[in-house]
């Protein structure tokens, strides 16, 4: 679908055949990004990953992120900090401010600002207070960052057990030995990546997965039973465990489908004039890949593509991370998630302890038919009311 936005061309792709021709057979030619005034606002000069054009500075901080930071090695020997966090979160169920930071941080990539699509009318961003929004919102982060920063940089700081991604950062920018040297900015843009694109998204799924599994009560008893007949007496499910849990894991793959939790993915841009099913597609022209339509598209699911089911993918080889368009929840190609393993991994262990660790009812008065499936605009698919239960302590 071709649309016109005051001066940007938008082409929306809704099939798996054609997110292939962007992410892979034509990788290259829609691999940079459109920049926009409330995305270099938010992104210290349009020099964060997820933003920044396709050049040499790209594949160099893409470089940091795969090799030093998201390797599924290193997204492993995190595996501690993760299980610790999600044993707070179990003690949490059964018994800040940063918060609110995301939720405005997230919000001021998805508002619509003039300038973006009408630049002559760019006046109208001040007047109606999104600049000054945006640029309190931008110091406010910057802040947090710098904060965090100076924490690591402390000399009295003990030495940690476990290295965190700020840790092996600081590492690389005293290491100076890449070909882009690293500063705080970058870090910080680096760090704003992780903080918006991998703390929501990770929540936004389980919620999602806890809502398919009360409306389908079956699948609930039965990703349950396989749970605790792995795990038996232990008390917590560790990430080994998760690996031999093949119904487990299709129930996450089966809530990626029908709510990934960026449903149009991060937007794309054409370097150059192309063809496009057939189509001339020019150059500068912004590519959104419905993620959401594309894992509903019956000509790859069947019939009733809208139903969890998990079941579809017991026994299939088909896997969320990148080489089977039909499923897209991190993208694919040069511009795939690159904290994909540790997306995964938080998800699973965080899923996994909720359904082991209690069992779920909902509240008084409700039946499953009374979930909703709204949704909230944003970056981050958001169930738009809150998932209310009862969790009942079994561990």
């Amino acid at each position: 679908m071709f649309l016109r936005l005051g001066r940007a061309q938008v082409v929306v792709v809704s099939t798996a055949k054609m997110a292939e021709e962007v992410m892979k057979t034509q990788d290259l030619v829609f691999c940079t990004r459109p920049v926009a005034t409330s995305t270099t606002r938010l992104s210290y000069n349009n020099v964060d990953l997820a933003f920044a054009p396709y050049d040499a500075y790209w594949r160099e901080m893409r470089k940091i992120c795969v090799v030093h930071l998201f390797n599924s090695n290193r997204a492993q020997s995190f595996g501690p900090i993760r299980e610790y966090e999600v044993s707070k979160m179990i003690e949490k169920v059964s018994g800040s401010s940063l918060e609110s930071l995301l939720n405005e941080t997230q919000a001021m990539f998805t508002s619509f600002c003039f300038s973006d699509l009408f630049p002559v009318l760019g006046f109208i961003d001040r007047l109606n207070g999104l600049v000054g929004r945006l640029d309190k919102n931008f110091r406010e982060c910057d802040a947090f960052y710098q904060e965090i920063i100076d924490e690591h940089l402390d000399p009295d700081r003990a030495k940690p057990e476990q290295e965190d991604i700020l840790d092996i950062l600081l590492q690389l920018w005293k290491d100076r030995s890449f070909k882009v040297q690293l500063t705080f900015d970058n870090i910080k843009a680096l760090l704003m990546n992780i903080f918006i694109g991998g703390t929501d998204t990770g929540a936004a799924t389980v919620v999602w997965a806890m809502t398919y599994l009360m409306k389908y009560p079956i699948a609930m008893r039965k990703v349950q039973e396989e749970l605790r007949q792995k795990v038996k007496d232990k008390g917590f499910v560790k990430e080994e465990d998760i690996q031999q849990l093949p119904y487990f894991k299709a129930v996450i793959k089966e809530a990626m489908r029908l709510q990934p939790a960026v449903p149009l993915l991060v937007p794309r841009e054409s370097i150059q004039k192309c063809s496009l099913g057939g189509y001339e597609i020019p150059a500068k022209t912004i590519i959104h890949v419905n993620a959401w339509a594309i894992a509903r598209d019956p000509e790859s699911w069947g019939e009733n593509p809208d139903e969890f089911k998990p079941e579809r993918f017991v026994g299939k080889s088909v896997d969320v991370k990148g080489s089977n368009f039909e499923l897209i929840p991190f993208g694919a190609g040069r511009r795939i998630c690159p904290g994909i393993h540790i997306g995964l991994a938080t998800v699973e262990i965080a899923l996994a302890n909720l359904l082991y660790a209690f069992d779920w009812e909902m509240p008084a008065g409700m039946k499953s038919e009374d979930l909703d499936m709204d949704v909230l605009p944003g970056l981050t698919m958001h169930k738009k009311n809150a998932l209310c239960l009862v969790a009942i302590n079994r561990v």
